[in-house]
């Protein structure tokens, strides 16, 4: 499947390389090297790969801006590797985050699988999950709290969402990573607990997402 790609990146030379790269797989590419531009291109684009370290904004800064007004895919590709960056993009709401230099052929297998789970996540869902006072909407993508709604990030709703259709089963960590981010991601599972942090703080429900030691995850009290 073609995939429209914005590549968000200020080096021309890897810009120019990684676009023809794409384009010989089929994949239409813009290429842009400002944050700005970034921000007017993004509704066009099936997939965005972005660049952290670009002229006029933090890439993390057009990101948190992409994010808050679109869901397209976001995969941040960038010589920012610190654990702290990491951490900060997978919170921000990236769907992947790869560090410089990467091959193509793990760059293309990791666009193929966050394609995919974009492309299942607009599938129409109606089931409403309840457990205690929290309200899972799978078809609204929206999660209520004692009515109020809390505002999930993308990959902490999917979580929550294999989780909610399984309420009272344990699933295990590679179950939870291989649907949420398909069997193509290769990242380090760091990923699965910085966003289990962000869901449990933000459902405010000690106990209620429970960690089974050395399996995986429940969610509903025993």
């Amino acid at each position: 499947m073609a995939v429209r790609v914005l590549l968000v990146e200020d080096d021309a030379g890897v810009a120019g390389a990684l676009a023809e790269s794409l384009h010989a797989r089929g994949h239409p590419v813009t290429s842009v090297a400002r944050g700005a531009d970034a921000l007017h291109h993004h509704r066009a684009a099936d997939l965005v790969l972005l660049d952290l370290g670009l002229p006029d904004l933090d890439g993390l800064d057009v990101l948190r801006k992409i994010r808050a007004v679109s869901p397209v895919p976001v995969i941040v590709l960038t010589a920012r590797g610190d654990e702290r960056s990491v951490v900060r993009g997978l919170r921000l709401g990236a769907d992947d985050y790869l560090t410089k230099p990467v091959r193509l052929a793990e760059l293309l297998a990791r666009m193929d699988a966050v394609v995919r789970r974009a492309v299942a996540r607009a599938a129409p869902a109606g089931d409403v999950v309840r457990v205690e006072d929290v309200e899972i909407d799978l078809g609204a993508r929206r999660v209520l709290v004692a009515g109020h709604d809390v505002g999930l990030t993308t990959k902490e709703f999917e979580i929550l969402a294999v989780l909610a259709v399984r309420p009272g089963t344990a699933v295990s960590r590679q179950q939870l990573m291989d649907e949420v981010w398909g069997d193509a991601y290769l990242a380090v599972s760091r990923s699965l607990d910085v966003h289990l942090t962000g869901l449990r703080a933000k459902l405010d429900r000690p106990g209620l997402l429970t960690t089974i030691r050395g399996f995986g995850y429940r969610l509903g009290r025993d």
